[in-house]
This record gives C-alpha cells, sequence and structure tokens, in this order.
C-alpha cells in the first residue's frame, strides 16, 4: 500500500507518509548549498583519484609518489649535509665540543640519533628507568662522563659480548652460588641502606659492614663510593637501578641482574657516534 503523502498544516512543508503515535515527519530537503558542496567533494575526489595514486594499479596522471618524493628529500639533505657529517667524522668528540659550529650540529644531530636509538631504553630525556636503564641526565656515570669514555660505552657496548674492548663488569651471585647465607646478605642489605642513613637495624648493619668489607669493598669502595674503572656503581647516593629498599637489595645481592648495552660500532655512522657522545654528556653535569 503506497505512503500517503500530505503537506503539514503547521509549516506546510511536505511529509514522508511516515507516521509514529500520530507523529508525521517532515519532508525537509537539505540546504541546496549544503549540497552542492557535498556534489563539489564527489568531483574533487575523482579527480584527485586521477592524479594521484590512489588504487594499487594506478600510479596517477602526475606521476608524484610520496614514498619516492622522501627518497629524493633524503639524499637531498644527505647531500646539504656531507660537508659536515665528513668533519664529525673525522673530528675527536673533544674537538667538536670546541667548535661551536660543530657543537650545534652535533646536538642536534645526536638528540635525533637518541631518539631513535636510546630512548627505548634511557628514556626521552635520558632519565632512565628502573630496572637496570642507568640516567644519563644526573650527574652520575658508572663507567665515567668524559667525552672518551662516554664515546668508549658507546662504540663497544656494556657486556653485549659484540667488541673486545665491551665494558665488563660481573658481580658474583652471593646467595644463588651459596656464598652467603641468606642472614649474611640481609645484614648487608642493611649496612648498605646505613650508607645512606636509611638503616633500622643497627646491629645487623653493624654485622653487615664487615662482611661488605671482606666482600664488596674491592669494587664498590669502603664507603660505596663505587669505582668508574669496574663499572660498579655508587652506594651511598639515592641512585637505584634496579629498585631501592631492603627487599631488593637483598635480591640483588642474592643473584645480581646485568644489564646489557649493544655496541653501536658498525650500526651507526662514526659521525652519529660522535653526535651521540657530545649530546649524551650535555644531558647531565661532567662528574
Amino acid at each position: 500500500m503506497p505512503t500517503k503523502i500530505e503537506k503539514d498544516t503547521l509549516s506546510g512543508q511536505e511529509t514522508t507518509g511516515h507516521e509514529w503515535d500520530g507523529l508525521k515527519e517532515l519532508n525537509t530537503p537539505l540546504p541546496k548549498w549544503w549540497l552542492w558542496t557535498f556534489y563539489a567533494t564527489i568531483v574533487f575526489g575523482l579527480v584527485w583519484m586521477v592524479i594521484y595514486p590512489s588504487l594499487p594499479f594506478w600510479r596517477g596522471t602526475s606521476g608524484w609518489i610520496a614514498r619516492e618524493a622522501i627518497v629524493e628529500e633524503v639524499r637531498a639533505a644527505e647531500a646539504r649535509h656531507a660537508p659536515m657529517m665528513a668533519r664529525l667524522r673525522e673530528a675527536t668528540p673533544a674537538a667538536i665540543q670546541a667548535d661551536d659550529e660543530m657543537r650545534g650540529f652535533a646536538l642536534a644531530g645526536g638528540r635525533i640519533a637518541f631518539a631513535n636509538n636510546c630512548a627505548a631504553c634511557h628514556g626521552a630525556g635520558g632519565q632512565g628507568a628502573v630496572g637496570g636503564f642507568p640516567s644519563l641526565a644526573d650527574d652520575e656515570w658508572i663507567w665515567g662522563g668524559s667525552l672518551e669514555e662516554i664515546q668508549h660505552t658507546i662504540r663497544h657496548g656494556i657486556r653485549a659480548n659484540e667488541s673486545d674492548e665491551q665494558r665488563m663488569s660481573m658481580m658474583p651471585r652471593f646467595g644463588a652460588d651459596g656464598l652467603l647465607t641468606s642472614a649474611q646478605i640481609n645484614d648487608v642489605a642493611e649496612h648498605v641502606l646505613s650508607l645512606t642513613g636509611r638503616a633500622t637495624d643497627t646491629a645487623a648493619a653493624g654485622r653487615g659492614a664487615t662482611i661488605f668489607a671482606e666482600q664488596c669493598a674491592s669494587c664498590h669502595g669502603e664507603r660505596g663510593e663505587g669505582n668508574r674503572e669496574f663499572g660498579a656503581p655508587r652506594l651511598n647516593d639515592q641512585i637505584w637501578l634496579y629498585g631501592e629498599g631492603r627487599r631488593a637489595i637483598a635480591s640483588y645481592i642474592h643473584n645480581p641482574r646485568m644489564g646489557v648495552m649493544p655496541s653501536w660500532q658498525g650500526r651507526l655512522d662514526p659521525a652519529v657516534v660522535n653526535m651521540l657522545t657530545v649530546y649524551v654528556q650535555s644531558l647531565g653535569r661532567v662528574n
């Protein structure tokens, strides 16, 4: 049965013939300006599809492809920067630091290289993270903060078994290998807490001090000041790679975790390594 189209007595507008509980739907057309704009976008889309690649089998009449254009832009940028990259490749980090032009370029390029290769572990601002990712934005350096020391660490990595000159340090598994008992480990943890004034058991800290002097001081120092030659972190500050507190410290003494950093030599251009060296040092104070 065909719908009955009427005119609404109040508005004079035709109805669609639809009615619900006495309410009739008006057949109100869209404004003409809106309708013509809509048609124009359809035409524009069809023209765009003809000019530019929009389908798997169609390159477009213009022949322009974004991916190919980016490649050309990258090549052009590399050509523009080639002279400076050559200078950075041959210069030492100290020479780069002393030259305002090279230093400015190195800091800008190093920030990008850091974001692409290092930030996943060390954080966007080099702040590090609990779990074995050292902060690079403070004044503490496990392996030293001079330009030469930072460059060596970046080039050869840490415990990655990728370079004969890698940074290598291993802490004994005092609990897992039965070198210390659980009670002794707890005493040492209490002593480590005392190095920052947080021990709560004076007797345990005293017993732990004797064990610390025998087992730990040769690497970490008598006062827990650390030793950059061995990559032994300081224990008398408030920086903790694997968590602070008695339980976290005791767990680490029992079965330490050894962080790994890849060797970037061979993966990155020597100029990029030099830029990273200058940039990383700029994140914190030299100490």
